[in-house]
């Protein structure tokens, strides 16, 4: 509990935005940050539980914050941190589709979202414990290097076919404003 407590108050010592407000807050009203911010992760973590709209709430966080990370890594001139969020894009797209075919039974779970959202919250964790780094390798990583080209070969067969009837679909346009234009 106390490394927690630790990591939650060098959290709160570093420069973001989030601690920027925390810092307005507590020098407005002379209430500690760190029940601000306790009191807003209660907040947050009830409106998960029993609110109105908590899909979209999970969605927001599963969505804004890796972007935001994801648009600094790009920017930074380190591609190790690229490597982070692309695993972690990776990961949430696959978690995506697996959801839309199961999201009708599941919702209708209690604190689904609340589960959701940590789900997202353990992909995001930096250092060893993150989620997206250990599921791509441990399950997603094998599972592509045993498929990834029969998959290839597949690809290449839909693009090909995908070019064939572009290319007719092309053809048959012209004959017909040819025709059309001789018609005038």
């Amino acid at each position: 509990m106390d490394g927690l407590r630790q990591r939650f108050e060098r959290f709160l010592e570093q420069k973001n935005f989030a601690t920027e407000v925390l810092s307005a807050l507590e020098a407005k009203t002379g209430v500690d940050k760190r029940y601000w911010a306790a009191g807003a992760t209660t907040l947050l973590s009830l409106y998960l539980l029993f609110g109105y709209g908590a899909s979209l709430l999970c969605s927001l966080i599963g969505f804004v914050y890796p972007a935001y990370a994801s648009i600094k890594a790009i920017e930074s001139p380190s591609k190790d941190d690229d490597t982070v969020w692309l695993t972690y894009w990776v990961v949430y797209s696959l978690f995506g589709l697996a959801e839309f075919f199961s999201d009708l039974l599941l919702s209708w779970f209690p604190f689904y979202y609340a589960g959701k959202c940590a789900f997202l919250l353990f992909c995001m964790i930096p250092g060893p414990w993150n989620g997206a780094h250990m599921l791509y390798h441990r399950i997603i990583r094998p599972l592509f290097l045993k498929h990834h080209q029969a998959v290839d070969s597949v690809v290449r067969d839909l693009s090909g076919r995908a070019l064939d009837a572009a290319s007719g679909i092309t053809r048959e346009a012209k004959v017909s404003v040819t025709l059309l234009q001789k018609d005038k």
